[in-house]
């Protein structure tokens, strides 16, 4: 047997080696096998990633066509999230029915399905397992203390939920009048007056911006210490009402000048530009959620601006409409009231719209109250308001309840009662949780605090925090008090 007849017995030997073992093998090994030649995913959109609410679906990319009912029906998540998924060539979206639910780990688990012949249809190798791994952002949520005991009155607090920590992001010579949040709850806007200044009245905030401490890692969470930040200054100008931007990026603030009353109105703040007049006067305003559109009252009816371009003539104009309550999240349609100005039969009532970017109005309720907030779920299926009704009796007076709004069906539902409704806001978990609100406790006789005080002027004597869980039904709401002594709570994104 010659060198070459013996070279070639051991390449056959060898090579039926290989194949015996790739068979088998394939069989055994996991997604890094080297004889595995399955499919395989190449990609996943959230592997080692913390999402949050406006994350709605993720992507995984595989390196061949697949058997997309196979790929459905192996896909596992755990805890499940519902979806519904979709595709394109190699590529499967998963778009998720509901927020994923804040504070949790989850795990992605995707074998068996088979790859897919585009020619013939029919079915061949078994893919590489693979897991994923996911997780949440931290449910958690800001307010402002009330509690003299633990030095927080008047102070910016923050509470992880998750991890059931509280941090106190402010000083305790600034009293927080307001605040809105920064996106992925890095940060918090928030307007404040120095209780040290003597000469400074409730008139005389300025606009900071502090670091959350949220969603850091463990060495970076223990060395975190809040930092001030100064957005605005009163120095020239008093600074009201202010709103920022979905994206983060502008503020759009209300202002008067200290020496000429009657230079009043919008400005727009963005990062390391000077603040720019808008050349705007209104009343409640509010920055659409693509944050390039500015919603103003303008006489019978609420203009639509561009941030970009300022221009006299609106872009768009809502007749009727005499107060804009809040935006969907995807800034699709907006909440109005008409006060009906032009109705004598209906000069007492006011009227809640659903009205889109087409101008289609949908009707919602009528109150001869007030409506004081609104917030949309996540799925922007539902609308929930605080709404007042006037009571029949010699003394006016006015009951405010929550009502629950099915904006498919147009059906309202009335979910709780409440005794008083002074300086109330509505605030929905990203998640769908539930809406917080809070309970003013004011103090009339007291007239020596200068600037922790409500709308109407009181001392804010003390606070009381609520979660309210909407049921299937009324019935089922749940109103639960929370163990925080504060006002004016807000979920973090």
């Amino acid at each position: 047997m010659t060198n070459i007849d013996r070279l070639a017995i051991a390449l056959i030997i060898l090579f039926s080696v290989l194949i015996v073992v790739g068979v088998g093998g394939e069989q055994l090994c996991g997604t890094d096998c080297p004889f595995n030649t399955g499919p395989k995913v190449r990609e996943f959109s959230w592997q080692n990633k913390e999402i949050g609410a406006e994350d709605t679906a993720f992507i995984m990319t595989f390196d061949r066509p697949m058997d997309t009912q196979g790929v459905v029906e192996n896909l596992v998540i755990d805890p499940p999230l519902p979806g519904k998924v979709s595709w394109a060539g190699k590529r499967m979206a998963y778009t998720l029915l509901q927020p994923a639910p804040y504070g949790e780990d989850y795990q992605l688990n995707l074998r068996g399905a088979q790859e897919q012949f585009a020619a013939s249809g029919n079915l061949g190798r078994t893919m590489q397992p693979f897991a994923g791994t996911f997780g949440t952002r931290d449910r958690a949520l800001a307010y402002v203390g009330t509690s003299e005991e633990q030095n927080e009155r008047g102070r910016l607090v923050v509470y992880n939920w998750t991890k059931d920590e509280k941090r106190v992001l402010t000083p305790p010579n600034l009293v927080v009048l307001d605040f809105q949040v920064y996106p992925e709850a890095k940060a918090i806007l928030f307007s404040a007056v120095d209780r040290t200044r003597p000469n400074e009245g409730i008139q005389d905030s300025q606009l900071y911006r502090v670091e959350t401490g949220l969603n850091l890692d463990e060495e970076a969470a223990a060395e975190f210490v809040p930092t001030l930040e100064l957005i605005l200054d009163n120095a020239q100008y008093q600074n009201l009402q202010f709103q920022l931007a979905a994206g983060g990026e502008a503020i759009a603030v209300q202002r008067v000048n200290r020496d000429d009353p009657a230079d009043f109105g919008l400005w727009l703040v963005e990062p390391e530009a000077e603040p720019q007049p808008l050349n705007l006067v209104g009343g409640d305003f509010a920055i659409a959620p693509d944050g390039e559109t500015l919603a103003v009252p303008q006489g019978e009816g609420i203009g639509i601006f561009s941030l970009e371009n300022i221009q006299e003539e609106p872009l768009d104009f809502l007749p009727r409409f005499g107060q804009i309550v809040t935006f969907s999240p995807d800034g699709s349609s907006a909440v109005l009231v008409d006060f009906n100005s032009d109705n004598p039969e209906l000069r007492y009532v006011r009227s809640l719209f659903l009205v889109d970017n087409r101008n289609r109005e949908q009707k919602l309720l009528d109150t001869d109250g007030s409506v004081l907030d609104c917030d949309f779920d996540p799925a922007q299926t539902h609308l929930y308001c605080l709404v007042t009704e006037l009571i029949e009796g010699v003394e006016y007076r006015e009951q405010p309840y929550f009502v629950e709004i099915n904006l498919e069906t147009g059906e309202s539902a009335r979910l709780a009662q409440l005794n008083q409704f002074q300086d109330i806001n509505l605030s929905m978990a990203p998640d769908g949780l539930g809406l917080l609100f809070s309970e003013v406790l004011t103090d009339v006789t007291d007239t020596e605090e200068p600037y922790f005080r409500t709308d109407s002027g009181e001392a804010i004597a003390g606070g009381q925090l609520w979660l309210m869980v909407p049921g299937v039904t009324p019935d089922q709401t749940q109103l639960e008090a929370l163990p925080f002594s504060g006002v004016y709570p807000r979920w973090l994104p």
